[in-house]
C-alpha cells in the first residue's frame, strides 16, 4: 500500500498533514502541538523544557517521536537533544523528510523497530 507524496515545493504544514494522515489509517494516535503566531513571533505555548520538542507523537503497540523537516532545514540542537533524550529512553525517534516517504511508510506500517 504505497502512497505517492508530491514533494516539490512542499510546506512543512503540508508535509505534517500527510503524515498525520497515513499514521491514522495504518492505527496510530497522533499528537502535533502546532504553532501560534503571537505579538512576538511564532510560539507554541508549553511549559517546562518544551522548546525543540519533536512534531509529532504517535502511540500504537510502541511509541515513535518525529521531527519533520523539509527543503534545506535542519534540526536545531534544542530539537536534536529532545530527539536524542527519546532514544536514550529507548523510544524510536526520527528525523523525517519528504524524501524519507518509503521508510516512514514501514515504520508505520510495522508492529516493531
Amino acid at each position: 500500500m504505497g502512497v505517492r507524496i508530491k514533494t516539490l515545493k512542499l510546506s512543512e504544514s503540508g508535509f505534517t498533514a500527510q503524515v498525520l494522515a497515513y499514521a491514522k489509517a495504518m492505527g496510530w494516535r497522533t499528537a502535533h502541538f502546532r504553532p501560534a503566531q503571537t505579538a512576538k513571533g511564532w510560539r507554541t505555548a508549553v511549559q517546562g523544557d518544551g522548546k525543540g520538542f519533536p512534531d509529532l507523537i504517535l502511540v500504537r503497540e510502541r511509541v515513535v517521536v518525529a521531527e519533520l523537516k523539509v527543503g534545506c532545514n535542519v534540526p536545531s540542537l534544542e530539537q536534536l537533544a529532545w530527539l536524542e533524550a527519546f532514544a536514550g529512553a529507548g523510544v524510536e525517534s526520527y528525523t523525517w523528510r519528504p524524501a524519507d516517504w518509503a521508510s516512514i511508510e514501514k515504520v508505520l506500517r510495522s508492529s516493531s523497530p
